[in-house]
Parts: C-alpha cells; structure tokens; sequence
C-alpha cells in the first residue's frame, strides 16, 4: 500500500513540474495575465481538469515559479555574505553569481523581470516577499561588517535595499546582454557596486 501511495506521489509530482516547466516556457513569449490553462496542459499533455489538482489558478502556479525561481537564492545569498574575504572579493562574487544565474536561468530571471510590475497581484506580492527577505537578510550580513559600526538599523536597510535593487537591474541587463558584450557588462556592474562601497565606507564622515 504504502509503495503504491508513493509512486502516485512521485507521479504527482512529476506532472506538477511538468506543468511549471510547460507554463515558464510559454512565458517566454507573453506575461502569465495573458497565460491559459488550456495552454499549460496541451503542452504536458493532460486534461485540463488535472491542473487543479496541483494549483487553484494560473496565479498561483506564477507564485510557485517565483519560489521556483528565488527561493533557493537565499542560502546561497547567505553563505556569500558571511564567507570571509575582502569587500572587493565580495563584489566580484556577487556579480558572478547573478551573471551565472542567468546563464543558467534565463527563463526563470526573465520571469521575474517580467512579473514584478505585471497584471497579477499574487505573483507580484511573491516577488516582492521575496526581495524584501533578500534585503533582511543582506542588512544583516552588512550588520556583521566590521564597515558598518555605527550604522542605524534604517541606514543598513536602505543600503541592504539599493543591493537587491542592483542585484534585480543586473541581472535583467545580463540578460539581454550578447555573449561578446558580457565582460563588459560585468565589469560595469562590479564598478557600480564599488562606487556605492565607497560611499558607504564614507557615510558617517
């Protein structure tokens, strides 16, 4: 009994990713206010009653593709922030970690990129969840930083929100960025981070 509860478990499982694989291909090409249903189970080849067994609505499969997209960041995000290292050596990882991240995720940065100013509410509460955490969570690290002392709680968070902010604008800038013109690109992006480093070092002056 048990071996047959979970082979239709991972079955269940396998056709809700199939469905949120068919949905971020589609959103290539359109925003999800625009998505169908219909649309998603022709691709994984279902009827379309067997989409409600996984997801109430196309808003909530745009909510699960967003922590589809970001919710495995955070640790990673962590781990960046308390490794040890020079702020310098922190920039370059930062900005590498969003360059492989779209090359390796376009659909889902794309996704974002596309969603956090789009039609659906729930989707862009999701995204915005999301980044608020990412800012939380940056604020702390910039907290243990021996650059920080005497920073306020609010001087930390605005700053913590001008990096996810950058870490956002980067990535969607990568994204349309041709291969030939990625050094570039890069190089760019760790310039500004070094110039918002070097105000931050000066702030309290």
């Amino acid at each position: 009994m048990s071996h047959t509860l979970g082979v239709r478990q991972a079955q269940k499982q396998k056709t809700r990713q199939a469905l949120l694989d068919a949905a971020l291909e589609l959103l290539e090409h359109q925003s999800l206010s625009s998505l169908g249903l219909r649309e998603v189970t022709r691709v994984v080849g279902v009827a379309p009653t067997a989409f409600y067994r996984h997801f109430d609505s196309t808003a909530e499969l745009g909510v699960a593709l967003v922590e589809e997209a970001l919710g495995s960041l955070h640790e990673t995000i962590t781990t960046m922030l308390t490794t040890t290292g020079s702020n310098e050596e922190r920039l370059g990882r930062t900005v590498e970690l969003i360059a492989r991240l779209v090359r390796t995720h376009p659909s889902h940065v794309r996704f974002i990129a596309r969603e956090r100013h789009g039609g659906v509410q729930r989707v862009r509460d999701a995204i915005g969840g999301q980044l608020a955490r990412f800012a939380e969570e940056v604020a702390e690290g910039l907290a243990a930083d021996p650059v920080s002392a005497g920073w306020s709680r609010d001087d930390l968070r605005m700053l913590a929100l001008h990096y996810v902010e950058h870490m956002v604008m980067t990535a969607s800038v990568f994204l349309e960025t041709p291969p030939e013109r990625m050094d570039a690109a890069i190089d760019v992006a760790t310039r500004q981070l070094r110039l918002v480093n070097l105000g931050r070092a000066h702030w309290l002056d």
